[in-house]
């Protein structure tokens, strides 16, 4: 059943988050991985469970914001997020490997939301670093299909998605390379400024009403880079999360304005038309079906 379908019968897309549940995704692994800075770098690796630990399959690299992966209140505390499991399922039922590199917990940190960018000790060179690291790691292992590799990332992750894409940096000579990169509301102001041109193909899902990461800069540099975009109209920053309202953040003091907080919350509408487009996207980049 198309997802759209299946979200309207579910009633807005609560059921996408909850409705696999542990059973459906099994036990994530943890694997830690030196990287060049010395730190081992935590990564979460989710496999669909009907393929053999030995068959290759397509690999997403999830990136997470500034909030971390991690629930911090109610039920779901110290897992992943609604939003981030809800996707994590959504992906396995594919056929993919999903593989989630934790870039705060290791620095001891667990959120950078609340903290002015001139003060952040986890900086996008960081998350750079943090990519390279597991792509680095993923070339190494036999279940990795080498021809298909996606970068998904979210605010600050989908940051970290233009970081990592910038032909200008120099990656790690045994890694593989992505096939497709997408970013969520990613900030692009700094690459805007800067002479960025994407290493392979880049597609950002951008909010029209958003007032954290706002459009405008991105649709600029996806105009002068020939990177794609799109803009989901009255959207906010995290329109797609899968539970929750837009809420007005006053402690953030990040964003379009300055000092006056900004807006996150989920869109019932194009949020669930936003992971359809994500599969849409996977899908035709990665026509041939999943091998059992």
């Amino acid at each position: 059943m198309h997802l759209l379908q299946h979200l309207r019968r579910c009633h807005l897309w609560l059921c996408l988050s909850w409705s696999l549940g542990a059973s459906a995704t099994g036990q994530p692994v943890a694997e830690f991985l030196p990287s060049p800075d010395g730190l081992a770098l935590k990564v979460w690796v989710f496999h669909p469970p009907q393929r053999t630990h030995d068959t290759q399959r397509p690999v997403v690299v999830a990136l997470h914001g500034c909030g971390g992966i991690y629930a911090t209140v109610g039920s779901r505390k110290g897992q992943l997020s609604a939003r981030h499991q809800g996707m994590t399922d959504l992906l396995l039922a594919q056929g993919y490997s999903v593989v989630w590199p934790d870039s705060l917990t290791p620095r001891q940190e667990t959120s950078l939301c609340e903290q002015r960018m001139s003060s952040r000790q986890v900086r996008q060179s960081h998350r750079r670093s943090d990519v390279y690291t597991t792509l680095d790691w993923l070339a190494q292992q036999a279940w990795t299909d080498h021809q298909r590799v996606a970068l998904l990332g979210w605010s600050h992750g989908g940051s970290a998605v233009l970081a990592s894409s910038d032909s200008r940096q120099k990656r790690p000579v045994s890694s593989v390379t992505p096939d497709i990169a997408l970013a969520f509301y990613p900030g692009c102001a700094d690459a805007l400024r800067q002479a960025y041109q994407a290493s392979w193909p880049v597609h950002m899902l951008l909010g029209a009403s958003d007032d954290w990461t706002p459009a405008a800069p991105c649709v600029a540099l996806g105009q002068r880079s020939g990177m794609s975009f799109k803009v989901y109209p009255d959207s906010h920053h995290g329109f797609d999360n899968p539970v929750g309202q837009v809420q007005h953040l006053p402690r953030v003091p990040n964003g379009q304005h300055p000092g006056m907080g900004v807006h996150a919350g989920r869109n019932p509408v194009t949020g669930p038309q936003a992971w359809q487009d994500v599969l849409d996207l996977l899908k035709q980049r990665w026509p041939d079906p999943v091998s059992p």
